[in-house]
């Protein structure tokens, strides 16, 4: 495992290299957002997926969520309907997660079968750029139903150090994930405050 300091302000262009190149091999990030460091993994990448959730002890049944570089980059994982895309572009990039309808790009593994996938797109750099060449995980580094941590060694240390790459940025403001909020209904509906 590499440990890379760096800051929220100035962002190297070397670090977001690495990283993509870890994640393009089949390796897990440790990366900040705007509100909690997440757990980043290439979604086209079945092994990947799998190691994110044997590290959180997750359910395979408990779906992730993606991460995409831009709002216009999430008409590339989901359909969305011209209603959905005046409420999504209202409110990203920032601190939410929509569930869309799928398309045929995004993995089972990563939905757990689902035909509905929870899209992201943070107000932080760093995230945005890791998603530049493909969409990758985005769930809170944390062991499942375990506090959310904001410090990346108190994290490194719950989750037992199984990660490849870790983007440390120091402690974050906020230790609450982002709110989901469903779109694949007529009527939005808030999933997770």
């Amino acid at each position: 495992m590499k440990i890379i300091k760096t800051t929220l302000d100035s962002v190297d262009e070397n670090i977001i290299n690495e990283a993509i190149n870890v994640l393009a091999d089949g390796g897990i990030v440790l990366y900040p957002t705007d509100t909690v460091y997440g757990l980043g993994a290439n979604i086209f990448d079945k092994g990947a997926v799998r190691r994110v959730f044997d590290i959180k002890q997750r359910n395979l049944l408990k779906p992730l969520s993606i991460l995409v570089s831009n709002v216009d980059s999430i008409d590339l994982v989901a359909k969305v309907s011209l209603s959905q895309k005046e409420i999504i572009n209202s409110y990203l990039p920032g601190p939410y997660t929509f569930i869309l309808q799928k398309k045929p790009i995004v993995p089972h593994a990563v939905t757990s079968g689902s035909n509905y996938v929870g899209v992201r797109v943070p107000d932080n750099e760093i995230a945005c750029r890791l998603a530049g060449i493909f969409p990758i995980t985005t769930t809170s580094a944390n062991l499942s139903d375990e506090d959310v941590l904001s410090n990346p060694s108190e994290i490194l240390t719950q989750l037992g150090r199984d990660v490849d790459l870790v983007i440390d940025v120091g402690d974050l403001k906020s230790n609450h994930p982002s709110k989901i909020i469903d779109l694949s209904m007529r009527n939005p509906k808030i999933i997770r405050k």
